[in-house]
């Protein structure tokens, strides 16, 4: 079958000398793209739309790039790479913690108004959004406020307050309003409270005794959390991306409330500004967070070893199905969110990677990443995802290893999280030869992103499933975005089938752009479109 890609390009990091290892001096910074570029003969022209709606790519900056040798990602690491995100297609970063902590992941925050110097400085991080936003790439940042660390100066006076206390005094929130921030109590209510050493009181910590839980209700931690976003905000950061929601307070209305209030400030500073939530919960509970009136709450029903876009990829769900979980979880968030933006990835952080889930299957990888680029909302993509980087599932630190960047050239690759295993041996090669191959990993998905950034019905459009071409082996469905509609054609079998369009309402479309798994053509002729297995074809 003839190959439809016309000429690869290459992107790659140059280095003038070849080095060892992260410890090494590096003598070219050298994360610039050269200008061949991978293009097929169906690439439409770009038509990005400056909203909301964006491709995202998760960064951990403290095992993406080193730039300063000390073994550690950085800022201006990230910033030397990111000729490589734009590359690739993202016009949106989310940005694990970057606030300084006392833990390697930096969940537990003991300044807001700082960064983390593993990372950088202030101007670094001033510098790096100014480069973002000069490629239109809008950067979000994980906003930890339903708990400090234990040594944020808040909890420390706190508890310091509290040890000054005769036993059964009340404490006086005039003396030290910090203790109404948090959750204190003279009962152990449960095991996840904590006794303040050498007091009869307690705190909540939902995750550990080192993260307090914050008292969200508290109003003068709340103009403390406003001013700490306004402060972000003022720096040029678009969104924020809210962690462990479901754990502010009991219930989801409550939640709600908390996360409506915070949106409306932040929109006073930036009427554009994003906000994504995560509630690890299945859909019947996280779809009612919509009810913020948020833009988006992470899918946890599509995403996730269990999720449905696994299913569908390895064909344990036929695309017919696929289509009707679309279906469904457009009337299911928009009943509470006409606004919504669904959000979209496959793992994160927290999860094993897309090779364990799928055990290194390259088909299945593929499909699962394809599938999700067709979706309507925003896909995040965490890094390394996009070669295929593998992970265990037996502790965190294993679900974020060093960015794999190169075989040969070991500057700038970090030695990872603490206590990382380091064998974890990937079953694709790393980002520089990927970049060489037409068909890699790394190529399919950004090719599916140029998809989306060519067609923008794909992420905003209403669907249908056309009916007469939907069933156990294949499914078409569309998607009108203002005066356009386009026609999305799946197959996720393992077989090529044939699809007629006659007689239906998109037999006068034409091939815009597809997804194979290594360059095979689909073609229209005649009337009937033929698809290799687990491919994907845009028509328009």
């Amino acid at each position: 079958m003839k190959k439809k890609i016309i000429s690869l390009l290459l992107v790659s990091t140059m280095f003038a000398t070849m080095l060892t290892g992260c410890e090494s001096k590096k003598q070219d910074e050298g994360s610039q793209v050269t200008e061949n570029v991978v293009e097929y003969d169906y690439y439409q022209d770009l038509n990005i739309i400056d909203d909301n709606y964006r491709n995202f790519y998760e960064i951990f900056v403290y095992s993406f790039y080193d730039s300063d040798g000390d073994c550690i990602g950085d800022l201006q690491g990230v910033i030397e790479k990111l000729d490589y995100v734009e590359y690739m297609g993202f016009n949106g970063i989310w940005f694990m913690p970057i606030m300084p902590s006392p833990s390697y992941h930096k969940y537990d925050v003991t300044d807001y108004y700082a960064i983390d110097e593993a990372y950088g400085t202030m101007e670094d991080f001033e510098k790096l959004v100014e480069e973002c936003h000069n490629r239109g790439i809008n950067v979000v940042i994980d906003f930890v406020i339903n708990h400090s660390s234990s040594e944020h100066p808040w909890f420390v006076q706190a508890c310091d307050y509290l040890k000054t206390l005769e036993v059964g005094q009340e404490p006086d929130l005039s003396v030290c309003p910090y203790v109404d921030y948090y959750h204190f109590t003279k009962e152990q209510k449960n095991n996840t409270y904590y006794q303040v050493a050498g007091t009869e009181w307690y705190y909540e910590g939902a995750f550990w005794s080192g993260m307090p839980d914050f008292n969200l209700q508290n109003e003068g931690l709340r103009k403390e959390i406003e001013d700490i976003a306004k402060f972000w905000i003022d720096k040029g950061v678009d969104g924020f991306r809210m962690d462990a929601v479901k754990h502010f307070d009991a219930g989801a209305d409550v939640n709600n409330a908390t996360l409506n209030w915070l949106y409306t400030a932040c929109k006073q500073w930036n009427p554009d500004f994003y906000m994504v939530s995560e509630v690890w919960e299945p859909m019947v509970t996280f779809s009612k967070y919509y009810g913020s009136q948020t833009p988006s709450v992470f899918n946890f029903d599509a995403g996730q070893e269990t999720g449905m876009l696994f299913k569908a990829a390895k064909g344990y769900m036929s695309a017919t199905q696929f289509v009707d979980e679309l279906l469904g979880y457009d009337k299911t968030f928009s009943s509470y969110n006409p606004d919504y933006i669904d959000a979209l990835f496959l793992t994160n952080h927290d999860m094993g990677r897309v090779a364990e889930a799928c055990v290194n299957n390259e088909k299945n990888m593929k499909m699962a990443a394809g599938l999700m680029m067709m979706m309507n909302g925003n896909p995040f993509v965490y890094y390394g995802e996009e070669i295929g980087m593998n992970s265990t599932s037996d502790m965190d630190e294993n679900k974020r290893l060093p960015m794999y960047w190169s075989d040969v050239v070991r500057a700038g690759v970090t030695d990872g999280p603490p206590n990382c295993n380091l064998s974890i041996e990937s079953s694709f090669e790393a980002v520089d030869e990927q970049l060489k191959d037409g068909y890699s990993l790394l190529n399919y998905y950004r090719h599916a992103i140029r998809l989306r950034n060519e067609n923008p019905e794909i992420a905003r459009g209403e669907i249908a499933k056309v009916e007469a071409l939907c069933n156990e082996h294949h499914a078409v469905m569309t998607k009108t975005y203002e005066d356009s509609t386009i026609a999305i054609a799946i197959n996720n079998t393992d077989e090529e089938v044939h699809i007629s369009l006659e007689n239906t309402e998109i037999m006068e479309m034409a091939i815009r752009g597809y997804l194979t798994l290594q360059g095979e053509e689909i073609t229209l002729k005649d009337g009937v479109l033929v698809m290799p297995a687990k491919s994907i074809c845009i028509l328009k």
